[in-house]
């Protein structure tokens, strides 16, 4: 399947929301999130802001799926960060390499950093799919405070 990628457009906001609910509804994240929630990512995708860049994955006109990564700093291995946080692509469109596509395209993009994702361990098409690109499981157990 051909397909390209680009940085989220206005233009995208109402199908990327409808994706988000689709996938924080999911068993794929722990959280549902919010509306309020989705509407203040989507907006950080567009607007300056240096820690948040949201993707879309298209074919002609369709949108595929989405993705948003987030930028930190790892004082563990004492380099940049990125992080992928949302990676969702529609049913009928999985299995098409749209995600091995992804990870390499932010890779080349992003040279000299590490890499990190959380996924649910029952997941394991998506763990085998990370696993081929070259992430592996670290043994911590991550808190949260909200």
């Amino acid at each position: 399947m051909d397909f390209a990628i680009r940085k989220m457009h206005i233009d995208d906001k109402n199908e990327v929301l409808s994706m988000m609910k689709e996938f924080y509804s999911s068993d794929a994240v722990f959280s549902n999130g919010s509306d309020i929630i989705f509407e203040t990512d989507f907006e950080n995708c567009l607007n300056e802001n240096p820690y948040l860049e949201g993707y879309v994955f298209y074919s002609n006109t369709d949108i595929l799926g989405y993705a948003m990564i987030a930028k930190s700093f790892s004082t563990e291995f004492g380099k940049q960060c990125i992080w992928f946080e949302d990676l969702y692509i529609k049913q009928s469109f999985r299995g098409f390499g749209i995600v091995p596509k992804f990870i390499e395209y932010i890779k080349q993009n992003y040279p000299n950093c590490i890499f990190r994702l959380e996924v649910e361990a029952e997941n394991l098409h998506a763990v085998h799919v990370y696993e081929k690109k070259g992430f592996k499981q670290l043994p911590y157990t991550e808190m949260i405070s909200l």
